[in-house]
C-alpha cells in the first residue's frame, strides 16, 4: 500500500490514547506516523526487507507496549507506537500486491521478507495495488476519524497525507511508465543504486 495510507494507519492505532490520555497524545501519534513509515525507508534499498520485519517488530511491540502501559511516558508511548506502527505497516504490505513495477499485473511472488523464517511472504492481493482506488479508500476511511480527533500540527500532517494519496491515485500508473525512462538515463557510477524493478 502507498506510504500515506501506513502513515494514516499508524497514527489512527493512537487515537485511543488521544481520546483516554491526552496528556500522551502527541507522542502515540507522532510514533504511530513514524512507524507507519519506517519500514518503508528501505524503498531504494532492498524494499520491504532491509527494514520490513514482519515477524520481529509484532515481537518488539508487544513489550514495548507493555512496558508503556506500566510505565507511561512520552517516550515509551512514542516508543511502543513505532512499532505497532511498523508492524502494521509489514501486516499491510502483505495484503497488498507485490514487488513490482506494475503491480496491477501480479507478476511478482514477493510481498515482504521474513528475516526470521528466511523466505518471501506472497502477496495476498486483498488491495491490489499501491495506489489503487482501494488503498485510497482506506486511506481516506481512516483520515475522517484523525481529522475529526486531532488538532495543531496533526490536521496538517493528515489533510497532508490526504492530498499526497490522491494525487499519486490520480498518477499512478503513469508514474510507472515514466520511472524506466528516468532511471534509465542515471549514469552509469549511480545505476548499481537503482532498483531492478525501476529498470
Amino acid at each position: 500500500m502507498m506510504l500515506p495510507t501506513h502513515a494514516l494507519v499508524g497514527m489512527a492505532l493512537a487515537l485511543p490514547i488521544a481520546l483516554f490520555a491526552p496528556e500522551l497524545a502527541p507522542a502515540a501519534l507522532l510514533g504511530g506516523f513514524v512507524g507507519g513509515i519506517l519500514p518503508d525507508l528501505d524503498l531504494y534499498s532492498g524494499h520491504r526487507k532491509t527494514l520490513h520485519f514482519p515477524t520481529l517488530y509484532p515481537l518488539s511491540a508487544a513489550p514495548a507496549a507493555l512496558l508503556a502501559l506500566v510505565w507511561s511516558t512520552p517516550v515509551t508511548t512514542a516508543a511502543a507506537f513505532v512499532l505497532v506502527g511498523a508492524a502494521v505497516h509489514c501486516r499491510m504490505d502483505i495484503y497488498g500486491g507485490g514487488l513490482e513495477l506494475r503491480p496491477w499485473e501480479a507478476t511478482s511472488d514477493r510481498a515482504v521478507y521474513d528475516h526470521v523464517a528466511g523466505r518471501w511472504i506472497p502477496p495476498r492481493r486483498l488491495v491490489t495495488y499501491d495506489g489503487s482506488k482501494g488503498d485510497l479508500g482506506i486511506a481516506l476511511v481512516v483520515a475522517a476519524p484523525l481529522l475529526a480527533l486531532v488538532e495543531g500540527t496533526f490536521v496538517a500532517l493528515v489533510a497532508g497525507a490526504v492530498a499526497v494519496s490522491i494525487a499519486y491515485v490520480l498518477l499512478r500508473r503513469r508514474l510507472a511508465a515514466l520511472a524506466p525512462v528516468v532511471f534509465g538515463r542515471v549514469p552509469s557510477p549511480l545505476s548499481q543504486y537503482v532498483p531492478a524493478r525501476y529498470r
